[in-house]
């Protein structure tokens, strides 16, 4: 037997992930990007309508608002994906809300001045302007790191060993927004599971007319199969004597958003009233736009591999930082109830479809204004049973989390330094949050508990964060640990040439600013 060759054993290390159809500054033809930009909007609806419907309730909120803050927040999203592709980072990445941003929101409900409102509307609206106060001024933390430049001085610390766990973490984290949320309706959920990784995987080759139409759009032909099926049920009265919760999680009309949406609805900046400002609200969101950066941080770098692209050097990262601060400002103003971080399933969603065109999340970007306009309609699509998204969740969050892993192979895995600093701080980045979760859950309120309210949210929001714990682990370890004789173990070497706007040709065709604005904003 002829011995084995090491290249038939190993594979190369490559800047660029291959196989993708159209990659960040290729465009599909108009019909088919306008067909993927809508598969984008689609997904893109499980956020944007799980966010306020979790927390309007609990403010005193009618259906009504709640339609309203849906509207907005799709509204805001179109304009800051607009904003991020257009100024930003530049990569075909969705800007949407943020569950980072729960927990000091949450915090901001319970607060008893403003429990002690009796009038449920006068209480819906003075929580808001609360949110809006605390968002406004906490925006400015992203804004100041990015336009500063601060955020690239200190992304030159983040090594390919360092960024695997948070790019990883950002997918592997969102675990509990998969299949916990796919069990509370098994009957839809586990089909839509079924049927997506069917059609996006073992029926990727059917072509109609040389267009592989079930690749592209596997998630769209899943998903109207399965929604048509739950309304089926629903019309039946399969859920007419179930558990209320239950009927929440699986019937089609538990919304109330289409009977409540108004046909035309222009959202505007302070259309809830002059926001209230607070210094410990606005220091506890400050932890989650910290949050909401690092995961963003991570997003971009995987959506960067995902359209083919090279890293983003520091300069353009920390550019798309300030961007998103300036939508995290939107969201204050215009009164979102969350924050912005990119949309981790859109991100998943490129690799899904291989298509990673700037041109699609633009055009996705088109609808989610659209639509967010004309309320009847952007509702009827809102109305989607969020278990049919937390099973899209399982497979493009799962995506997202292998192409963290992916950044292995510019390391050396026969390292033990390396092997340590992968596996202690995937580990902990998981069980940490986990710990803070399941203790939140179980006593009502965070592991920090003191009398200094905005404190215990502060610490709680940034421990609740995988990729954040993880961060800060892997980082730390990294740049500690034998880090001068490693550094080619630490793949520096390859990453080197990505720490520079100018170190690698390719980031001029993928990077540069729209409309010859790089002379006035010449890159570093």
């Amino acid at each position: 037997m002829d011995p084995v060759k090491p290249e038939e054993i190993s594979h190369p290390p490559m800047d660029q992930l291959q196989g993708l159809e159209y990659c960040i500054d290729s465009n599909p033809p108009w019909g088919e990007a306008i067909a993927l930009g809508f598969e984008h909007y689609i997904l893109a609806l499980g956020t944007a309508v799980m966010i306020p419907s979790f927390l309007v309730p609990m403010m005193g909120g009618d259906d009504g608002d709640k339609v309203r803050v849906v509207q907005t927040l799709l509204f805001i999203q179109g304009v800051n994906t607009l904003l991020q592709t257009l100024f930003g980072t530049r990569l075909p990445t969705v800007i949407g809300g943020s569950y980072a941003f729960m927990v000091p929101i949450i915090s901001i409900i319970h607060d008893s001045s403003l429990t002690r409102i009796e009038d449920p509307q006068l209480r819906f609206l003075s929580t808001m302007r609360a949110v809006q106060g605390a968002v406004i001024v906490a925006s400015s933390v992203q804004i100041i790191l990015g336009f500063s430049q601060m955020w690239a001085i200190c992304s030159r610390f983040f090594s390919p060993v360092g960024m695997v766990p948070v790019i990883a973490l950002t997918g592997f984290g969102l675990f509990n927004r998969g299949f916990p949320v796919v069990g509370t309706c098994v009957e839809i959920g586990i089909p839509m599971l079924i049927l997506f990784v069917l059609f996006s995987q073992y029926l990727k080759s059917f072509q109609f007319r040389q267009f592989p139409v079930v690749e592209r759009f596997a998630m769209i032909i899943a998903l109207i199969i399965v929604w048509a099926y739950a309304h089926l049920l629903t019309a039946s009265g399969a859920y007419k004597h179930r558990p209320h919760q239950t009927q929440v999680n699986c019937r089609t009309d538990m919304s109330n958003l289409i009977s409540s949406a108004p046909w035309i609805k222009i959202p505007y900046p302070l259309q809830w009233g002059a926001p209230s400002f607070d210094a410990g609200h606005a220091f506890a969101m400050m932890a989650a736009v910290l949050v909401s950066l690092i995961e963003s941080t991570g997003a971009f770098k995987a959506a960067a591999r995902l359209a083919s692209a090279t890293p983003p050097p520091p300069h353009v990262l920390s550019r798309g930082i300030g961007w998103q601060g300036i939508g995290i400002l939107l969201n204050g103003l215009f009164g979102t109830l969350s924050g912005s971080s990119v949309s981790v399933e859109n991100v998943g969603l490129l690799g899904s479809t291989r298509v990673g065109s700037r041109r699609v999340i633009q055009i996705s970007a088109g609808f989610m204004i659209f639509f967010s306009i004309l309320g009847k309609f952007g509702a009827l699509f809102a109305s989607i049973p969020f278990t049919i998204f937390a099973a899209v969740y399982c497979v493009l969050f799962g995506l997202v989390a292998s192409v963290g892993l992916s950044f292995l192979q510019f390391t050396n895995m026969n390292s033990l330094r390396n092997l340590f600093i992968t596996g202690v701080s995937l580990f902990l980045g998981l069980s940490i949050p986990e710990y803070f979760r399941d203790f939140s859950m179980k006593a009502l309120h965070g592991p920090a508990h003191t009398n200094a309210g905005w404190f215990n949210d502060f610490l709680n929001t940034i421990f609740s964060s995988s990729p954040m714990v993880a961060l800060m682990i892997a980082v730390f370890l990294d740049n500690t640990l034998d880090y001068k004789e490693s550094a080619k173990d630490r793949g520096l070497p390859w990453w080197a040439k990505f720490r520079t706007f100018k170190g690698d040709s390719r980031n001029e065709e993928f990077y540069t600013l729209p409309f010859n604005l790089n002379r006035f904003f010449p890159p570093s």
